[in-house]
């Protein structure tokens, strides 16, 4: 997909202040992975006053879907491992890169912001995977080709939950399987999911230094009817 040219300046321009703004740090529990990820010195306000389309940088923090995904990947390579994987609504890009190094022959990370694609491309490069970036809304069209979809902390507000819950229908009549990381929050659609494992993890703006948050997978709405939790995992955070 070729970008339009002002679009490819954001991402240079991100890039660059990425880099030499965001330290590389391990992620918590998660040895197998770097990212670049914000703290006090950063500057990211520098960004927002450069840029009257800056958005929240969602990309920069630990969020506590994508943590439970990306751990729970790189536990059970089987799940990807020789499969297909979009990463939608790929922040950082930590689960497409979870997914790229437990096997997945291919990742893509969709995105709206293209700040999280500039520190997707450059979050890949240092965990040495290679990573199809997307630019594009995909709740407004068709699923793209792809086995398996990765979908963490896309259920903070109501109107992006149904949004996305449409979406995901669209990838279930087409036989796509999903995934959802996510700390329980409110505009979850508790009734179409099946509680895989569940881990206390570290959430972006929480209270609390640490939350439950849990992987499900996401149902039909025939089928869920006839399923249960099929098992509880508590991962020690440390």
């Amino acid at each position: 997909m070729k970008l339009p040219r002002e679009w490819g300046q954001r991402i240079g321009r991100a890039r660059n202040f990425i880099s030499t703004n965001l330290p590389v740090l391990p992620v918590p529990s998660i040895p197998e992975i770097r990212l670049h990820r914000a703290g006090p010195q950063s500057g990211l306000w520098r960004l927002a006053e450069q840029d009257p389309e800056f958005s929240p940088p969602y990309w920069a923090h630990y969020w506590g879907g994508g943590l439970v995904l990306a751990r729970y990947l790189l536990d059970g390579p089987h799940i990807v491992a020789g499969r297909r994987v979009l990463d939608l609504g790929a922040g950082s890009g930590i689960v497409g890169i979870a997914a790229a190094k437990a096997g997945a022959t291919e990742v893509i990370a969709a995105d709206v912001d293209p700040y999280a694609i500039a520190a997707t491309g450059l979050n890949a490069a240092l965990n040495e995977v290679t990573i199809k970036p997307l630019l594009t809304d995909l709740t407004k069209g068709k699923p793209p080709a792809t086995d398996i979809i990765c979908v963490g902390d896309l259920f903070y507000d109501a109107a992006l939950a149904e949004r996305v819950t449409g979406f995901l229908d669209h990838c279930l009549e087409q036989g796509i399987e999903v995934l959802i990381g996510d700390p329980w929050r409110a505009h979850l659609p508790h009734s179409r999911l099946r509680l895989l494992a569940e881990y206390i993890v570290p959430d972006f703006g929480a209270s609390a230094s640490s939350r439950p948050s849990g992987i499900f997978a996401f149902v039909s709405k025939t089928s869920r009817q006839n399923l249960g939790d099929e098992t509880r995992l508590t991962w020690p955070w440390v």
